[in-house]
């Protein structure tokens, strides 16, 4: 089956600040909020929310064709890491004179993060078209990325009845309800953090019900808590996997959904999907970046049976 990835590229900066920050925000003074956090150091890893996912489903033996802008002055060593491990480029879109985009992370003590992104290339959309593409032998995931690549492949993948899963993640604050509303409808999941699925009930002026009036399924992680499968029917608690050890756990939900999508494009039905989920994002967990952490298919299905029985 095709696999579309659409996201972002970025190079990811991660940085570990030994404490806490809510020990250094002063709740009284918040509205004049001026702190500096000096961190252990700073590594450069690939990243970004398409080239997680891709990398991720490349693990479980999947082709994945990423959509996502890429910038001329610095794509070099991401292209070359891509097609090494076996990913198409085909949908990546060079932008020259930019740099590729940057996220700037910062995680506390408690697994707290701040994150501060530079879009750079990614303020061009990727322009991808699915001539050719048809419905029953192609999915999509349209994760944070450009916000008008975002509404058109959603739109495309309409069009053409792809199915493709909606992740705004990190791009909602971009949004505005009716654009949000329009970009759900039609989708087989939409998939999110608890937090995030507020926010959307927030702005779409819906809830939860209201929601699955426009998709499918509804899938809210719920970090060590595992996961809330929601329908028409009734939700469905899905417990979490496993971690040998707790890393980072930068990327995780991006490998939680290239999990979900080996499921799903293998004919699993929805709750093994989400436990296959659950599975690729303690392999992210248990690694420090988002593109660090190896295994083989073998090793996974494994590390399932492990957790939750034979697969």
């Amino acid at each position: 089956m095709n696999i579309y990835v659409s996201g972002s590229i970025a190079y990811d900066r991660i940085m570990d600040f030994p404490g806490r920050f809510s020990d250094h925000i002063l709740p009284d003074k918040i509205h004049i909020l001026n702190v500096c956090f000096t961190v252990n150091g700073m590594v450069e890893k690939y990243g970004g929310t398409a080239g997680n996912v891709a990398y991720s489903l490349s693990l479980l033996g999947e082709s994945p064709v990423i959509l996502a802008t890429i910038g001329g002055r610095d794509c070099g060593g991401y292209l070359e890491w891509l097609k090494s491990n076996g990913i198409s480029t085909e949908g990546i879109r060079v932008i020259s004179g930019e740099f590729t985009a940057g996220a700037y992370i910062t995680t506390d003590q408690a697994d707290n993060q701040i994150t501060g992104f530079n879009p750079g290339a990614m303020k061009y959309p990727s322009g991808y078209r699915f001539d050719g593409v048809g419905p029953g032998d192609s999915i999509a995931l349209i994760a944070p990325g450009n916000l008008q690549d975002m509404m058109e492949y959603a739109e495309a993948c309409r069009e053409r009845g792809i199915d493709y899963i909606c992740d705004p993640g990190q791009s909602l604050t971009a949004w505005n309800g009716d654009d949000l509303r329009a970009w759900i409808r039609g989708s087989s999941i939409l998939v999110s953090n608890d937090y995030e699925l507020e926010l959307i009930m927030n702005m779409t002026g819906l809830d939860k019900d209201g929601l699955l009036g426009l998709t499918g399924t509804i899938i809210t992680t719920l970090g060590e808590k595992g996961a809330l499968v929601s329908t028409s029917g009734g939700d469905t608690e899905v417990p979490p996997a496993r971690a040998l050890e707790v890393v980072d756990p930068t990327g995780a939900g991006d490998a939680f959904r290239a999990g979900l999508i080996k499921g799903l494009v293998t004919g699993r039905d929805m709750e093994t999907a989400v436990r296959m989920g659950a599975v690729a994002a303690v392999y992210a967990i248990e690694r420090y970046g988002t593109q660090e952490h190896r295994y083989t298919y073998e090793d996974f299905v494994r590390r399932y049976e492990e957790n939750f029985g034979p697969l």
